[in-house]
């Protein structure tokens, strides 16, 4: 009797877990115009829908470049995508949030600060294997910016509190896509 009820659970369990792993629902990805400009980033994509899905993503740069020259970041942006045809393939549209803490510059000024928004995006998914994907997005919004302005060389002293608002560009990926 224990074998014929550890094989019943054991179908039991294959059956569901056959049902839920057939409909990809899980993505995990990386944007390769980040890695291009020497910045680590992954992101995941979930689905909540046949139509609708969650993306965050993320990247960190932490390099100092030569003459102490850095803009060392790390950055959030989750987006709530809707599908025209359905997830992960096609035309989509997507609401994105974005924040980030950025510290270095290139030029004789250090800024240190933080930035908060959102914007409007638009992408394409492309098919390229069961499980493998290409993405294009691009991106307009808002950010406001909240930042200390110094000479390079610190200062605890020597800082200007500024802040700034930007529109315009706010996402830029061409993405590699496995799918789960």
């Amino acid at each position: 009797m224990a074998k014929k009820g550890r094989l019943i659970i054991c179908s039991l369990a294959f059956i569901l877990f056959s049902s839920v792993c057939h409909s990809q629902d899980f993505a995990l990805k990386t944007n390769a115009l980040y890695w291009v400009a020497a910045t680590p980033n992954l992101g995941l994509e979930v689905a909540l829908s046949d139509k609708m899905t969650l993306d965050i993503s993320g990247a960190y740069n932490p390099w100092t470049f030569k003459d102490d020259k850095k803009m060392r970041f790390w950055l959030a942006q989750p987006e709530m995508r809707y599908w025209f045809c359905e997830k992960f393939e096609g035309h989509f549209i997507g609401l994105h949030l974005h924040g980030a803490q950025y510290f270095g510059g290139f030029s004789e000024k250090r800024y240190d600060g933080y930035l908060a928004g959102a914007g409007l995006a638009y992408g394409y998914d492309w098919i390229l294997s069961s499980h493998w994907n290409l993405e294009a997005v691009i991106g307009a919004g808002y950010a406001r910016l909240w930042y200390k302005e110094s000479d390079r060389i610190p200062c605890l002293k020597c800082y200007e509190n500024k802040t700034a608002d930007y529109i315009g560009i706010t996402k830029l990926a061409v993405s590699f896509i496995y799918i789960f």
